[in-house]
């Protein structure tokens, strides 16, 4: 297949170029560099590659036939979606509107990049597909959670209405290799800190509860909700709930580390909660997750280590 990744300088967007590549399908890859990093591709050395260097919320042309549009275009950590909040909702509308325009003029499917914030701070545990969320629309995390809302919205409204073929991948906290220095979530935020000598800062109390994947895990969900018939959202995440003071001690024995935790005012509107039912999935695609975090964590550690010495 011929699939069209935007975002694909991201953390998920560039192991999905991965993924994809070693299957022997043709990449093309449109990103602008605002929350990526062209380091993440560096790497490629494939003539079935391309790179497009564009912003999506402008008009989406690419020549030749598509088979697929992969849209995870998108600021995707607190820290980037409130330096760019404009940016994040332009995303997540103008773009996945483009996006889903391109795959109807090619008769290409399309699979948009959702996320488990569209249940913002859930009111039912843990979260199913048919759960309509409980979202400040209005708060600083509003940007984020209604641009996503809104793209699983205009994506369904273009199968319905256009006939696309579309797909809805609700990610929940995905962890691993090419997370940024200065990403802002936990995990990378723990490990810096921790190969830092640095203080861990958790935020609350640390009883927060998140459900953390190892990112192969994502991109194998991802290729099969791909190939799959399902048009309705699916959650593709690992159910085993951990709180953030778990992770933070965790990570501190993995890495050795001699910091201590610190902790700091939970922001506004942070969920307290967070764990995926991967019923559907398990059903619909057979999949779950088969990474241990304790094994994905090693690899990340030993990744950012490197990152360290550079």
């Amino acid at each position: 297949m011929h699939i069209l990744i935007t975002g694909g300088a991201g953390f998920i967007g560039s192991h999905l170029c991965d993924f994809m590549l070693a299957r022997g399908h043709r990449v093309t890859v449109m990103d602008n560099f605002l929350t990526g990093n062209p380091n993440n591709l560096a790497h490629i050395r494939d003539d079935r590659f391309t790179f497009i260097n564009y912003d999506v919320t402008n008009f989406i042309y690419v020549k030749g036939d598509l088979d697929f549009v992969l849209h995870f275009a998108s600021p995707a950590s607190p820290i980037d979606y409130l330096k760019f909040p404009i940016h994040t909702l332009k995303v997540g509308a103008y773009g996945t509107h483009n996006a889903l325009g391109l795959a109807r003029a090619k008769g290409a499917r399309f699979l948009i990049a959702s996320t488990s914030e569209v249940y913002g701070d859930p009111l039912k545990h843990p979260q199913r597909e048919e759960y309509w969320g409980n979202v400040n629309p209005i708060g600083i995390r509003g940007v984020y959670d209604e641009a996503k809302r809104f793209a699983e919205a205009m994506t369904m409204a273009y199968h319905r209405y256009h006939g696309v073929d579309t797909k809805i991948v609700r990610i929940f906290n995905t962890f691993g290799p090419r997370m940024r220095v200065e990403d802002g979530r936990a995990v990378p935020n723990f490990i810096n800190q921790a190969l830092a000598g640095q203080d861990l800062t958790v935020f609350g109390d640390g009883s927060q509860t998140r459900s953390f994947g190892y990112i192969s895990d994502l991109a194998e969900g991802i290729y099969k909700l791909m190939l799959s018939d399902e048009n309705e959202p699916v959650n593709i995440g690992n159910p085993e709930e951990m709180t953030v003071q778990d992770m933070a001690e965790l990570i501190l024995k993995l890495t050795g580390s001699k910091s201590k935790i610190v902790y700091k005012e939970l922001p506004e509107d942070d969920p307290k909660i967070r764990q995926p039912d991967i019923s559907k999935a398990k059903r619909v695609l057979g999949w779950e997750p088969e990474t241990p975090v304790r094994e994905g964590l090693a690899k990340t550690i030993e990744w950012f280590m490197a990152a360290h010495k550079e």
